[in-house]
């Protein structure tokens, strides 16, 4: 699922853009089963020798610049293929989500869906054989020289559903997202400071700001999952991103007690006595923190890409933004990130084949500069694309930086169905003292475990 730290921004923010499509006749694939491989029957790639088409497409793509490409995009892919049709239907997320289930059900489910891709969607759709694996095509195509590996693995699952994060390709998405670091170079200016280039100028630029009484950095966590966003990534700075990932895709045989995640939460609540949040951030809502934000109260804010077109319109040049620095300047890139929803064809199309070549078109070369021109974060071709100097560059740079390094790290509520809930709440009671770091990561580890050993 995408847990409510991706699903209000989307609600929001032309930012991140997710999108649905359908298929069409004639292809030579066979239907896919749910526990089947990839097939290994060749597959057509020349779109315009697929006959005449009609293909069902299913989006959410109903806001600013996310209709914008989509519908740039489609009327391109029909100019070059007069035999395929596009049959577009747009949806709100929450509509989609709520009607998708029903209709790849049904006997006429349409033929190219944005599946949510978390395991609650995504997850379940596969389980079922409701989704069709794209392994073979994305030989044909090349997309795995497209996007790395840490980009494919959020659409990726076992044949079975059960393993999240490896396995089949099971979709491709268009947008990126990462978590990283706002500041306010107005604000470092008057503290005589640069961007941080470590950890540890960060915290002294954290310290710095507080003594001079501003606030450090703005929170708002009455949602509960905005502290997310934060434990992580203070988590993947000690932490190695490979246990994160082992973590965050719920497999067996980990666990959130060691010592590397208990100094993540003693670091967390050390912020907190140190008073480098704002006043009463458990129980400020998350748009009036990135609003406050945006109004010049605080000097950083760790939170995702999608808050950038609203940020840099309230604070235009002043807005920066950073992939969190690490423990040296020449660290590896990580940061907490993920995609928008992946496209992906249903098990029951009659015509994966010209399906395929529409997730191909909307999401080459080409498509990426339109995204970008269209205010989206392409997920792919990110550092290529030719942007205004100032905060949008900052967040290219960075995705295309972590991504083409593997450094990605995945959303930890991914880890379970219930995660997003169960660390959410034991989040808000750590940064509320309601909890030690030990007791926090025990309650973690109940939920964990009791579904990572079921789910083996």
């Amino acid at each position: 699922m995408i847990a409510p730290t991706r699903t209000r921004p989307l609600a929001v923010l032309a930012m991140s853009a997710l999108a649905l499509v359908a298929c069409a006749p004639g292809s030579s694939l066979p239907p896919a089963a749910t526990s089947a491989a990839p097939s290994a029957a060749p597959v057509r790639t020349d779109a315009a020798a697929l006959g005449d088409v009609t293909l069902t497409v299913w989006d959410q793509e109903v806001r600013g610049g996310q209709a914008a490409q989509m519908k740039q995009l489609n009327a391109a892919f029909q100019a070059k293929y007069p035999n395929i049709r596009i049959n577009r239907v747009s949806r709100s997320f929450d509509d989609l989500n709520t009607t998708l289930r029903l209709a790849l059900s049904g006997n006429e489910p349409p033929d190219v869906v944005e599946a949510n891709n978390g395991r609650s969607s995504m997850g379940a759709f596969v389980k079922a054989g409701q989704l069709r694996p794209l392994d073979a095509y994305a030989q044909a195509y090349g997309w795995k020289q497209r996007y790395p590996q840490s980009v494919l693995r959020y659409s990726s699952y076992s044949a079975d559903g059960k393993l999240f994060g490896e396995g089949n390709l099971y979709g491709l998405p268009q947008v990126g997202e990462v978590v990283g670091l706002y500041y306010n170079r107005a604000k470092l200016t008057e503290l005589g400071l640069q961007p941080p280039k470590t950890w540890a100028e960060f915290e002294a630029a954290l310290a710095k700001a507080k003594a001079a009484g501003q606030v450090p950095m703005q929170l708002g966590n009455l949602d509960k999952w905005p502290a997310i966003h934060v434990f992580g990534t203070v988590q993947s700075r000690g932490v190695p991103a490979d246990q994160i990932s082992t973590l965050a895709f719920g497999r067996k045989g980990a666990s959130w007690s060691t010592p590397e995640n208990t100094k993540a939460a003693e670091q967390l609540v050390s912020w907190v006595d140190q008073g480098y949040f704002n006043k009463g951030f458990n129980g400020q809502g998350y748009d009036p923190a990135w609003q406050a934000f945006g109004k010049g109260e605080g000097v950083f804010m760790i939170a995702g890409t999608w808050l950038m077109a609203d940020l840099h319109k309230a604070l235009g040049e002043d807005l920066g933004f950073m992939v969190p620095p690490g423990a040296a300047a020449d660290a590896p890139p990580v940061a907490t990130g993920g995609t928008g929803l992946p496209f992906a064809i249903t098990a029951k199309s009659p015509n994966p084949d010209a399906a395929a070549a529409y997730i191909d078109f909307i999401t080459n070369a080409e498509a990426m500069k339109v995204l970008t021109d269209t205010g989206n974060l392409p997920v792919a071709d990110t550092a290529k694309q030719s942007v205004p100097a100032g905060a949008q560059q900052d967040v290219f740079t960075a995705f295309g930086t972590v991504t083409a390094q593997n450094g990605l790290v995945p959303y930890l509520d991914y880890a379970t169905p219930t995660f997003a809930d169960t660390l959410g709440a034991a989040l808000q009671d750590l940064l509320a003292k309601k909890a030690t770091p030990q007791e926090f990561l025990t309650t973690l580890d109940k939920d964990y475990k009791t579904f990572a050993e079921s789910n083996g």
